[in-house]
């Protein structure tokens, strides 16, 4: 499961996510790729099981990116305690997703292949998704 080796506090607090991806919005390594479309907090688990999702499906061939890591910690008290006593203790992370972010590219197999990969993917994911295409990609190289 993905999260930190070391944090400088344990705790954070929640934040906004407001508006678009301003980094991380386009493809950088790979020919194909899924981007958000909304706003989300995506655990370990939900990044690893896509993960699982595509190797499974390109049967060990061609390469995959992760473009989000879980970073932020999430808090939680525990079930039937009063309110105060301070913030709970941290459950685990979350990589915090705006529309327009690309989490997961690919490269290496053909378009087919790729797109239902990827489509696997998505469905292990909590935010609606968009299969993205790299524009100078040229669908008559033999992959």
């Amino acid at each position: 499961m993905l999260q930190p080796k070391k944090t400088k506090f344990r705790r954070q607090q929640k934040g906004r996510m407001k508006g678009l991806a301003q980094r991380g919005n386009q493809l950088a390594f790979g020919s194909f790729g899924i981007k958000s479309l909304g706003t989300k907090w995506i655990t370990g688990q939900q990044i690893e099981a896509a993960r699982v999702a595509v190797t499974r499906h390109m049967q060990r061939q061609g390469q995959i990116w992760i473009r989000i890591f879980p970073d932020k910690p999430i808090t939680k008290k525990p079930a039937e305690v009063r309110m105060g006593k301070g913030k709970g203790s941290p459950e685990g992370f979350v990589a915090p997703v705006t529309p327009g972010r690309m989490l997961i590219e690919v490269e290496g197999v053909s378009f087919e292949i790729a797109k239902e990969a990827l489509r696997l993917a998505a469905q292990k994911l909590p935010v609606t998704t968009k299969f993205v295409v790299r524009r100078d990609y040229d669908p008559t190289q033999n992959v």
